[in-house]
């Protein structure tokens, strides 16, 4: 007889608004030290964020590392989604989100297409509810200025 054990988490949210899967720290070798300092900045700086929403946690310890290393926000957020960060869309740069929003338009051969990583954050993107056709609706808002005479 087979029995499934439940577990509950502290926060009392259902299973399925948790949203955030922190990233794993990279193997040791002489090629990743970037990516340990990386991982260590973020995983340092993410504690610390005062605030509740986990987006914004995250989106800032990506800023803050990429600030601290002299990185852009772009770079430094694939690498953690290569790590194997999970978040919603909202926890990320925009020039990260353009770039994966224009690399799922192609297809998985082509020269700029989705990686491993990049397929599976979709798919989880996917199955959180996350707006699908967002590819699509890139638009950004312009401040008018109004025109005097």
């Amino acid at each position: 007889m087979t029995h499934t054990q439940t577990l509950k988490s502290n926060d009392n949210r259902p299973e399925d608004l948790k949203y955030t899967i922190l990233p794993l720290p990279p193997e040791k070798d002489a090629q990743n030290d970037i990516e340990i300092e990386l991982y260590a900045r973020f995983m340092r700086h993410l504690r610390m964020v005062p605030n509740s929403r986990e987006e914004i946690k995250v989106l800032s310890a990506i800023q803050f590392t990429a600030d601290m290393m002299d990185l852009r926000d772009d770079l430094v957020a694939k690498i953690l989604v290569d790590l194997g960060l999970r978040a919603v869309r909202k926890a990320f740069p925009a020039a990260y989100l353009e770039h994966v929003d224009k690399s799922l338009l192609r297809s998985g051969f082509e020269l700029g297409g989705p990686d491993a990583a990049t397929l599976d954050l979709k798919s989880y993107w996917d199955a959180k509810g996350e707006d699908k056709f967002a590819a699509f609706r890139r638009d950004y808002p312009v401040a008018e200025i109004p025109v005097t005479t």
